[in-house]
């Protein structure tokens, strides 16, 4: 397995550390989740990545999350019989092949497209309300 496999839309397990965490100091994820992929940025230092957290815990009505409808769950490889969320006003950023953080596994699964991109260009126009943890 490669880093490559890990693109825009795939669900790979990361010990995602939250943005409330990372406030109170902490610098490491307490477990690893499944989290999207969003955005894999290409640099020649490193690809950069951005993940956002899967849930099963369901966000207040103050955040900007999406709830994962049963189809979507079974392409990216999560149980079905759960209720989860995308929680897409925080996000962890690394960079592929320098932290330990990331392994090159394969990815549990993938959005569709049309699920997922209507996400992300919601995310993009957001983005400055969001929090964002840098972990490399």
């Amino acid at each position: 397995m490669s880093y490559d496999d890990i693109q825009t839309a795939c669900v790979v397990r990361y010990p995602y550390l939250w943005a409330r965490e990372a406030r109170r100091g902490e610098t490491e994820g307490r477990k690893s989740r499944p989290v999207a992929v969003g955005v894999r940025l290409a640099r020649a230092d490193g690809d950069l990545i951005l993940f956002f957290p899967i849930t099963t815990k369901e966000p207040g009505p103050e955040r900007f999350a999406a709830e994962v409808p049963t189809i979507e769950k079974q392409r990216a490889g999560l149980d079905r019989d759960l209720r989860l969320w995308i929680i897409l006003d925080e996000y962890n950023s690394d960079v592929v092949g320098r932290p330990f953080y990331l392994e090159p596994d394969p990815p549990i699964g993938r959005f569709s497209k049309a699920f997922f991109l209507p996400l992300m260009r919601e995310f993009i126009a957001r983005r400055r309300d969001s929090a964002g943890v840098e972990r490399a």
